[in-house]
């Protein structure tokens, strides 16, 4: 401008670019081509809010699966969610980000993402833990403090009369109190706060199938998957970031935990490439 003329007024801004209904959209390249300056309609604010309800908070409590974690667990770190910036730091299985359907836990490792179906995951973990104690003799047994009271059809009281050393072995203490009654005194401690009377009976069940033979690994096998199964966390139930984060640990830690008892996987993985391919990025 010349000398003494007056300074036009600045340009207003250009305004943000808009999707269907007038609210603001994303504008980035994701899929939308050369350029990116295609606005995304089908995430807003809306999406954003989506995500956090899905995210689980983090918690304090340094709980393992189904009972407690390890002593200095949450020392270690055990709720972390993030990506560790040294991959050499993270383990195999990564950390956990949270629950799919209360059902899978999803994690992220340094290949990608791991799903991991919790209740054959813990199934397999536990049914390890007590064929180990099983192979050393005898599982380890945890008392009641009140002994608990279980009504039985008379063949299963006298079953349970007949192979009280079997069940010794496999961590019940038992004795007959009635026609069709059973005291319970002592469960696995494995599986100690689970439903024992149900899980008696069961156990009552596989050993009339498998006779007087439970020193057999076949016939102690059907036992021990049986009783894990009962002390196995459920579908439905809502883990702790700690929680989720201690399976994963125990897995890393057990044999053949890539497989339930069943021989179904316990987990499966999907790698950066397969998540590229899955939104046809680099197409």
């Amino acid at each position: 401008p010349r000398p003494g003329s007056a300074r036009p007024p600045p340009a207003p801004p250009d305004p943000p670019p808009t999707r269907p209904g007038g609210a603001p959209g994303r504008v980035g390249g994701g899929s939308g081509g050369a350029g990116g300056g295609r606005a995304d309609p089908g995430r807003g604010d809306g999406f954003a809010a989506a995500w956090a309800a899905f995210r689980p908070p983090e918690s304090s409590s340094a709980a393992g699966v189904g009972e407690r974690a390890a002593p200095g667990y949450a020392a270690e770190g055990a709720g972390r969610t993030d990506s560790t910036e040294n991959n050499a730091e993270m383990p195999p299985l990564g950390f956990a980000i949270g629950q799919v359907a209360d059902t899978f836990v999803l994690a992220e490792n340094v290949r990608g993402l791991v799903l991991v179906d919790m209740h054959a995951a813990h199934e397999r973990i536990t049914y390890e833990r007590l064929k180990r104690e099983w192979e050393r003799e005898r599982v380890t047994a945890q008392p009641l403090l009140v002994p608990e009271e279980v009504e039985v059809t008379p063949a299963e009281a006298d079953r349970a009369e007949e192979q009280a050393d079997t069940l010794a072995g496999l961590g019940f203490e038992v004795d007959r109190c009635g026609p069709e009654r059973l005291r319970l005194r002592a469960v696995p401690a494995l599986l100690r706060g689970r439903d024992a009377p149900a899980l008696l009976r069961d156990v009552l069940g596989d050993l009339a199938e498998s006779g007087h033979s439970q020193r057999t690994e076949a016939a102690a096998n059907e036992v021990l998957s049986t009783m894990a199964c009962h002390g196995s966390v459920r579908s439905g139930r809502r883990l702790t970031v700690p929680e989720m984060n201690q399976l994963l640990r125990d897995m890393e830690a057990t044999e053949r935990s890539g497989q339930c008892n069943h021989g179904r996987p316990t987990w499966v993985e999907l790698d950066h490439a397969a998540l590229d391919g899955l939104f046809m990025r680099g197409r």
